[in-house]
């Protein structure tokens, strides 16, 4: 019978840093440059403070959570990651050995920081292909 070396890569989940904490979110690895409004260090469990992982606090300042920005946030940020090779393959090294939960503070769930460093830590910096449903004929 032969044997396999299986790579394991644990699981990476998104959180607001203001939701209770939970055991299922392993580790705990907070994502944005700047500590939350009103939450103590204790009352946050953060295992781990990433604030190198975080936009640029430029980049951060011009996109203001505002969802007409979101596309070009996502393409300035990625670029950001891409070259922040330091970070980027701690966060990854850390997903190895269990579950991680990336925490961020913003109200918006789907229009944040987070969201776009989890897609670049499961897929790399190549963007993905665009195709029309005239190209998927």
């Amino acid at each position: 019978m032969a044997t396999r070396s299986v790579r394991r890569q644990a699981s990476i989940g998104l959180k607001r840093v203001y939701d209770p904490p939970s055991a299922d979110d392993g580790m705990r690895v907070l994502v944005d440059r700047l500590w939350p409004r009103g939450l103590s260090k204790d009352a946050a469990k953060v295992d781990v403070w990433m604030k190198e992982a975080a936009p640029s606090a430029e980049l951060r300042k011009w996109f203001h959570h505002e969802p007409e920005r979101w596309n070009e946030f996502k393409h300035r940020y990625r670029q950001e990651l891409a070259a922040n090779v330091d970070a980027v393959e701690h966060l990854r090294e850390l997903a190895k050995s269990k579950p991680m939960t990336l925490l961020f503070a913003a109200h918006d769930t789907e229009h944040n920081n987070a969201v776009v460093l989890l897609d670049f830590l499961q897929h790399g910096h190549a963007p993905r292909p665009q195709t029309s449903p005239a190209q998927a004929r």
